[in-house]
């Protein structure tokens, strides 16, 4: 499966049907007092669309990065309307403030705050707007946050949710390359002392609301920080010579896709097809490239059909088929 034009105007469209769509709107808010009681939209200018403030996050990375990719769609034009109008100094200082909070130490830790350096990336990639540099000072705060956040992050988090530790670092490690070398170093020390020693998955994959792989995330952040002469071996004893990529990477059922916690599968399928594409290309040639590939093809048809229908998956997935179709970017 690859990204075609039909494709991409699709995920646009829906991109565009929500990324200002203000409710139903799941807020992440820490009330200090009685001021604290406002509307989503007063607090979050720029990301209050998309049911939450992350899904919002990386709904606008799939506008840019389709309108990057497909300059002369018809949606094109509406995406830099809408960005022009969004994406100004005054709305993302209002961003920036909320951050700064005392209370927002955790607001959307780590997956909204990889997601938000993944979209300054992108922004940057549009040289005929400005863009990338209003969202500059409210990158480098998140960034200056992870710092933080790993000194003091004894263990990883392994869920296959919003707190996965190593989806979010994979996504900051691309984002401080030529950017932020010492977020970078710490991200590369962080995982290798972590993950390097570990082998053997025999997890319990997966859990019934997972939209992302424990262990599949963690290949794809050790992908991006060993060499691979050092990343083949700690592989093949993690999740090859156990046989956990033959006898339990299969795609996940999805029993009701009104329910948003059960929609995550969706995900699951879609984020689990971006890491096998990404580290096929890693271990090439390796055995078993051609084994992730056919693989992440059944994962990707298991769900790219349910990407639009129930605004509980249609809010978000489109970014997760994205990715994978772009994993060989």
């Amino acid at each position: 499966m690859e990204l075609t034009d039909h494709v991409a105007r699709n995920f646009a469209r829906i991109a565009l049907g929500h990324v200002a769509r203000p409710y139903p709107y799941k807020d992440d808010h820490v009330f200090t007092d009685e001021a604290d009681v406002r509307p989503p939209r007063e607090a979050h200018p720029v990301f209050f669309g998309s049911f939450d403030w992350h899904s919002c996050v990386h709904g606008w990375w799939t506008l840019l990065t389709l309108r990057r990719q497909y300059p002369d769609m018809p949606e094109a034009e509406q995406i830099t309307a809408l960005a022009e109008e969004t994406f100004t100094e005054e709305k993302l200082a209002v961003e920036l403030a909320y951050l700064e909070r005392p209370s927002s130490r955790g607001f959307e830790r780590p997956y909204g705050w990889a997601w938000l350096l993944y979209l300054h990336h992108e922004a940057e990639r549009h040289g005929d707007r400005e863009w990338g540099k209003r969202l500059e000072p409210l990158a480098r705060a998140f960034a200056e946050r992870f710092r933080d956040y790993l000194a003091v992050l004894t263990y990883p988090i392994t869920v296959g949710t919003h707190f996965n530790t190593s989806f979010a670092l994979a996504l900051a490690h691309e984002w401080a390359m030529h950017r932020d070398a010492d977020l970078l170093l710490a991200i590369e020390n962080w995982a290798e002392r972590v993950f390097a020693p570990r082998s053997d998955y025999r997890g319990w994959e997966p859990g019934g609301d997972e939209f992302l792989s424990p262990v599949l995330t963690a290949a794809l952040l050790m992908s991006r920080v060993q060499g691979r002469d050092e990343f083949m071996p700690w592989l093949e004893g993690l999740i090859l010579d156990t046989g956990w990529i033959d006898e339990q990477c299969k795609p996940v059922f999805v029993s009701d896709r009104s329910d948003g916690k059960i929609a995550h599968l969706d995900g699951l399928n879609l984020s689990r097809a971006w890491c096998l594409r990404k580290l096929s290309r890693k271990i090439a040639p390796h055995p078993c490239t051609g084994q992730f590939e056919a693989l992440a093809d059944l994962h990707l048809e298991a769900s790219m059909p349910h990407v639009a229908g129930d605004y509980m998956g249609e809010h978000w997935l489109a970014s997760f088929a994205l990715l994978a179709l772009l994993a060989e970017e």
